[in-house]
């Protein structure tokens, strides 16, 4: 959605490697915010984006407008049961935003390779299923998190954080390692997730879902499964952190 930051420098990056021909799209999705979201205040930095696709060594920028998009009928796609947990419960109708622009966006490229970030993890499984459900010749590449020096996430919206509220962010990730840790060490997980959950809290944090889930479904989980995942999202003052940890059963998870 554009205020491209480095991590959409390594999704450019890796598809630069599956393909000739790279493609960025930029568009401010509308039907993916909620009535009392940042739709309006989302940064927009055109300028500073068109700057890091050239250096990227982008072909083509595919940067419609909303009336290009969304014809006055306003026929949409509707995800199902997967868009109904998590992100999809906290931001009702989000993800059926996101897989009609999607679809859309494939419609009108067309292309061979699509590169997206594990950061939104629930996102990729829709978009996976969306691949899957109709069928579109397209191989889904899912790029690990690219994250700061002290662990935060990069996102767009880390912008929006006051110097203190950045200050403490990378205790969210630090919390999913310290599940890791103490799993490994043969804590139980739901001692685990409570104990992690009650320091974000103690830190300022309001946590919206902290849980383990299974992949691709992103169904809760009482202990390790095969595919799996810790997933997050708390705020701090007004601005939403999202992150994620894979974590999967095993002798080492």
């Amino acid at each position: 959605m554009g205020a491209l930051h480095e991590g959409h420098a390594a999704l450019l990056r890796e598809c630069r490697r599956h393909c000739d021909v790279l493609v960025l799209s930029i568009f401010v999705n509308p039907t993916q915010f909620g009535p009392n979201e940042d739709f309006t205040r989302y940064p927009r930095t055109w300028d500073e984006d068109l700057r890091l696709a050239e250096r990227e060594g982008v072909d083509v920028v595919l940067a419609p407008s909303a009336e290009d998009m969304y014809a006055a009928e306003g026929i949409s796609m509707s995800v199902g049961a997967l868009a109904n947990r998590w992100e999809g419960e906290c931001r009702p109708g989000h993800f059926d935003g996101v897989a009609t622009i999607v679809a859309k966006l494939f419609n009108i490229v067309r292309p061979d390779v699509t590169v997206f970030g594990q950061k939104d993890l629930q996102q990729c499984q829709v978009i996976d299923t969306l691949i899957r459900v109709f069928s579109y010749p397209i191989e889904l590449v899912i790029l690990p998190t690219i994250r700061e020096a002290d662990g935060l996430a990069l996102s767009s919206r880390n912008r929006y954080l006051s110097a203190e509220d950045r200050a403490k962010a990378p205790a969210i990730y630090a919390n999913l390692v310290a599940i890791r840790e103490a799993i490994r060490a043969g804590i139980p997980l739901e001692d685990a997730l409570s104990a992690a959950r009650d320091r974000l809290v103690a830190d300022g944090f309001s946590v919206d879902y902290l849980a383990y889930v299974d992949l691709p479904a992103m169904n809760e989980q009482s202990k390790l499964v095969d595919k799996g995942a810790l997933v997050v999202t708390a705020r701090r003052g007004n601005t939403r952190l999202l992150d994620n940890l894979l974590l999967e059963s095993g002798p080492n998870p």
